[in-house]
């Protein structure tokens, strides 16, 4: 968890610095695709803070109400994270973006007056708007760059950790959503910049604003497909997803081995928090054992698929007839 700390507070103080300096940069310039930026770094700054609240909560002991503890806090706090990243900065950039398009009317990153909060404000004449967008996209790429070089290697960390061959892996299998949040939300952002930037410059080189409007449509989208993608992540463990089928092989395999066992009449993990694990298993021992054989077999099964797979945090064995 101390890992997965840590790399949220970097994207949060990485994306609150990124906000201010898009926000500027889009009153100073009036650019579509630097309000979409804004948009962005607004919701993941405060996608952050969502992604803070579920540590803390999964953080909790054990009560009463809750006999597994809070750890499905991070998956709660991580699917609203992604309704927000799909909801406000996916569709508020895409709609304006089209909005400017339609127009016909659009400033597009030139430099007349703007209209935010219905207060008339035009930028100084003396301000070059194309060279304080180039400025706050590049700080804003300095920004990004260090908070996904913090979740990359925590990524790599449990990568290493559960034997995972790539990225796509480990998106498909891990547990740890809060950290799997910050690394997507970091790579679109740095994709979201390149994107701006291709935007502006291509508006620079051929004169037309269409190009910054059209990045921030496809920023949009781009923002809304990942949204997406990380709710139905989000979802498979809030609905109660189980080891990956290859993990739950070599557990069996585990039961299977042990000599006291005659087969498995039923077998179930299931995430109830990240890296926390139950196993259930109902086993059929071999006739002629005592209960007392019985009993440290179990204990002897319990202690070798914690061994096997470190996220296991509790073992529920159900002595069965063969």
């Amino acid at each position: 968890m101390a890992g997965s700390k840590s790399v949220v507070m970097a994207a949060l103080v990485a994306n609150g610095a990124i906000a201010i300096l898009k926000f500027f940069g889009f009153l100073l310039t009036g650019s579509a695709a630097m309000l979409s930026e804004t948009y962005h770094s607004i919701s993941d700054t405060g996608n952050q803070v969502f992604l803070l609240i579920g540590i803390r909560f999964s953080g909790r002991e054990a009560d009463r109400q809750h006999p597994f503890g809070y750890g499905k806090s991070q998956f709660f706090y991580s699917f609203l994270v992604s309704v927000f990243l799909f909801g406000i900065a996916g569709w508020e950039s895409l709609k304006h973006g089209y909005n400017e398009i339609t127009s016909h009317g659009g400033h597009g990153g030139g430099s007349g007056g703007i209209d935010f909060l219905f207060i008339q404000y035009t930028p100084p004449a003396w301000l070059d708007p194309l060279w304080v967008n180039y400025t706050v996209l590049l700080g804003a790429f300095a920004f990004e760059t260090w908070a996904l070089y913090k979740a990359r290697a925590e990524m790599q960390r449990q990568m290493k950790r559960n034997d995972w061959g790539s990225y796509r892996e480990a998106f498909r299998k891990t547990s740890d959503v809060t950290t799997l949040t910050a690394l997507t939300e970091d790579t679109i952002a740095l994709l979201g910049i390149i994107i701006a930037l291709a935007g502006l410059v291509l508006a620079q080189v051929t004169d037309n604003p269409f190009y910054d409007q059209l990045s921030a449509v496809l920023i949009g989208i781009m923002l809304m497909g990942f949204a997406l993608a990380l709710a139905w992540e989000n979802k498979r463990l809030l609905l109660g997803e189980s080891l990956p089928a290859d993990e739950g092989k070599r557990l069996r395999d585990v039961i299977t081995a042990n000599e006291h066992v005659d087969s498995i009449v039923d077998f179930r993990t299931v995430y109830f928090g990240p890296n926390e694990v139950i196993v259930s298993a109902d086993i059929a021992f071999r006739d002629g054992l005592e209960t007392e054989s019985i009993d440290d077999a179990i204990t002897s099964i319990e202690d070798e698929l914690k061994a096997t797979n470190g996220d296991i945090r509790k073992v529920y064995i159900e002595p069965e007839s063969a």
